[in-house]
């Protein structure tokens, strides 16, 4: 289940995707790509009632992020506007070149002309208008040129348009050198990459304050939206670092820098990061400007809650707890609300990790909602709803929680916390074993668009909620034996969620568990055992579990229970019921295997309990599908079918396709076991129904591969229809058993002593 603390980092410089930038000491200034820029304004107003309502459309759309964004080469915004208005990018071309190749006076004459867009009753161009403003800023800075500065403008625009020239002459000659199929290619490649692509945009000199701050907030709403399509960690600090070169004391830069170091987890680099940001947000003023007298109090305590949630997160828990008392003490004397809540919910965290308890948590929702915290509120809810049904409290009560959350979700539109919820909502079902409505929860999500307004075209589905949830979704086609398509939802996963992304861990995890699941099932298990020590790497207690079940398919008895013993102390100690209940189940299999039937009951009695007590309704029938085997081996069938009933129904409605076909399994030897003490033509009934259930563990079997599974129900099947009379069946489940027997020779275990 993930986690529904990672947003509550404090991040004061995304407030809905935009930065603050309040220090920068770079100034606007007139470039070639401005120049040429003000060229496509100017010749857009002359051709505007020529201009189609379609490409006048496209344009304005393409204007503001080339207003805002950085300089490009003269090719690439050539590029961008002929898509949009081929004819427009024609004219554009012969403007600029006229003025490359004329005078210096030709360059004069166009800033004289560009003050008549403003003329008149009705202008071309409103001054408060971005389009306004931005030419404003423009005549302003040129006219504050001296006259040298005006002939390296010129020389500049000349050498930019000679450039661009220089480009087009290489094309045509490789156009001529190169055939048509690897021309059309190459073409394709250009319109997919589009025209504005982040990655080839380089901050080569040192940007304009706007310029600045709207590559910050793009980069900023992409690491929070969309990692993938951010710049690489490495390419984004070498960004930084040249922004932070022109301007050591550029706050925001700081900060953004100590989120690229995050994504990398590197520890003191993003220590280091977070700390200037604080230290040049307090030395600049900037905080104190816009709150006052409070301004570097405010920021002296947001530093110590940042400082404590970066401890936190690389598991530096003294340190946070250190980090923490501080912010804590600032608040209190500062009389801040807003930041003590924060400080209550890190407190819950830590404490969290020492001993669990629901008084913190309750009081911070409490005080939440008292002083209009409606994101604090909500995620005190989801914390108090996960840990509860870890306490093993009823889902219809957890639900109606979540449902009071959701309340406040779409009140206060919070998009990415409506997510959480429905991821939470999947992995409660999966957590009790009803993988129908965990199934229906994970497409709900899947299906539903954010509610929040992303720049540049990015939907917020990149985030841990949507990973958590493809990741169920992926493990629950696998179980059902859709091995293909949780393969493309794997491959999915991994092109949302790279390598080196802050939720790549996820599907790692479950990627290495599938994929150990299906040499378990077929019988690799030195392919089973090579995958233990990545499972261990990214989760300790899962890594364990599965080497001891490896060990235990290779009958190393022994050291399969030392394993389990450890593990079961550490879960009871770290009150991990789940994983106690699956250790307990795979020790009662251990004492069958060595004839110790009689030990393994209280064990298997021991898990009903807890499954029971925490409502973990699937393990609960998996422990009396366990019971039953065991009344099977003791001699007493008849209560065994008893039971079965009383288990198989949820495990044929949401297990998974290996336990529904070793449920079906047990059924028919139970079948046979009582056949016994019957009469002959009830007995005969009795093995034809036993034979019709074995057809259907068998299928159930195939589906998912697993040959000693198959191996065992066409021997048992044979010795049925031998008993019967069935020659013909007889061999032909014989001649399939003895492949299958060939394949995987047995280790020495009679078939009936394991029921999995």
């Amino acid at each position: 289940m993930a986690s529904v603390h990672e947003s509550l980092y404090f991040n004061p410089m995304l407030t809905n995707g935009v930065v603050h930038a309040n220090v920068f000491g770079v100034r606007d200034w007139v470039t070639p790509h401005k120049m040429a820029l003000l060229v496509l304004l100017s010749e857009l107003g002359r051709a505007g009632p020529q201009l189609g309502l379609l490409e006048r459309r496209r344009l304005n759309r393409l204007l503001l992020p080339l207003l805002q964004g950085p300089d490009m080469a003269l090719s690439r915004l050539r590029e961008a506007i002929e898509e949009c208005c081929p004819h427009l990018a024609g004219s554009v071309h012969i403007r600029l070149k006229l003025m490359a190749e004329g005078e210096l006076k030709d360059m004069e004459q166009f800033f004289d002309d560009l003050s008549d867009s403003f003329s008149g009753t009705e202008p071309e161009v409103h001054k408060t208008s971005v389009v306004g403003l931005f030419l404003r800023h423009m005549i302003l800075a040129y006219n504050k040129l001296s006259f040298s500065q005006v002939y390296k403008l010129y020389t500049a625009l000349q050498q930019y348009f000679q450039k661009d020239e220089k480009k087009d002459g290489a094309d045509e000659n490789e156009m001529e050198l190169t055939n048509p199929e690897e021309l059309d290619g190459k073409m394709e490649k250009e319109e997919l990459d589009g025209p504005l692509r982040e990655e080839e945009i380089a901050c080569s000199g040192p940007l304009s304050q706007k310029q600045a701050e709207y590559f910050l907030s793009q980069q900023a709403s992409l690491l929070k939206n969309d990692e993938t399509k951010a710049l690489a960690p490495a390419s984004l600090q070498k960004e930084l670092n040249n922004l932070l070169k022109f301007n050591p004391d550029f706050a925001e830069a700081h900060y953004l820098s100590y989120l690229n170091s995050l994504r990398v987890q590197d520890v003191f680099s993003s220590t280091h990061s977070l700390l200037h940001y604080f230290d040049r947000l307090i030395l600049t003023g900037a905080e104190s400007k816009s709150n006052g007298d409070e301004g570097y109090g405010r920021s002296l305590r947001y530093a110590a809650l940042n400082l404590a949630a970066l401890h936190c997160r690389f598991g530096h828990y003294q340190q946070a707890e250190l980090a923490l008392q501080e912010a804590i003490r600032i608040a209190q004397e500062s009389n801040d609300h807003v930041c003590l809540q924060h400080c209550l919910s890190w407190l819950y965290i830590l404490e969290q990790k020492i001993f669990d308890s629901c008084v913190l948590l309750e009081h911070s929702v409490n005080k939440s909602l008292h002083f209009g915290l409606p994101y604090l509120a909500s995620l005190g809810i989801q914390s108090l709803v996960q840990q509860r049904a870890f306490a093993g409290k009823a889902a219809n009560k957890l639900m109606d929680a979540l449902k009071d959350s959701d309340l406040l979700h779409w009140k206060h539109s919070l998009s990415e916390l409506i997510d959480i919820s429905i991821a939470q909502k999947t992995a409660i079902w999966r957590l009790y074993g009803r993988s129908t409505m965990a199934l229906q929860q994970a497409q709900t999500l899947l299906s539903m668009n954010s509610l929040e307004a992303v720049n540049v075209g990015v939907q917020q589905n990149n985030t841990e909620s949507f990973a958590v949830v493809l990741c169920h979704l992926a493990e629950l086609h696998a179980e059902q034996g859709y091995f293909a398509a949780a393969s493309e939802i794997l491959k999915h996963l991994k092109e949302r969620f790279p390598p080196n992304s802050q939720h790549a861990q996820l599907w790692m995890l479950f990627d290495q568990k599938i994929q150990f699941e299906r040499a378990m099932n077929d019988g690799r298990y030195h392919v089973a055992d090579s995958l233990v020590a990545g499972i261990t790497a990214l989760n300790s207690i899962e890594g364990v579990y599965r080497k001891a079940i490896v060990l235990k398919a290779q009958n190393q008895m022994s050291e399969a229970h030392k394993l389990l013993q450890k593990l079961l102390i550490h879960c009871q100690k770290i009150k991990n019921t789940e994983m106690v209940i699956s250790v307990l189940l795979s020790m009662a299999e251990l004492y069958w295997r060595s004839s110790c039937h009689t030990i393994a009951l209280p064990v298997l009695l021991q898990a009903l309990a807890l499954a029971r007590e925490y409502s973990l309704q699937y393990l609960a029938s998996e422990t009396v599908l366990n019971l039953a085997f065991s009344q099977l081996i003791l001699g007493i069938p008849e209560q065994a079918l008893n039971i079965l009933h009383m288990a198989i129904e949820p495990v044929l409605a949401h297990g998974a396709v290996l336990d529904k076909g070793c449920a079906m399994f047990l059924v028919a030897k139970c079948q046979v076991a009582s056949a016994a003490s019957y009469t002959p033509q009830k007995k005969i009934e009795a093995l034809e129904s036993a034979i019709l259930n074995l057809n259907e563990a068998k299928t159930y079997f195939a589906k998912v591969d697993c040959k000693e599974q198959l191996r065992d129900v066409l021997y048992f099947q044979a010795r049925l229809f031998h008993t019967l009379g069935k020659t013909q069946e007889r061999n032909k489940c014989a001649m399939l058993f003895r492949q299958l027997h060939q394949e995987l020779p047995a280790h020495g275990v009679p078939l009936i002593n394991a029921f999995k």
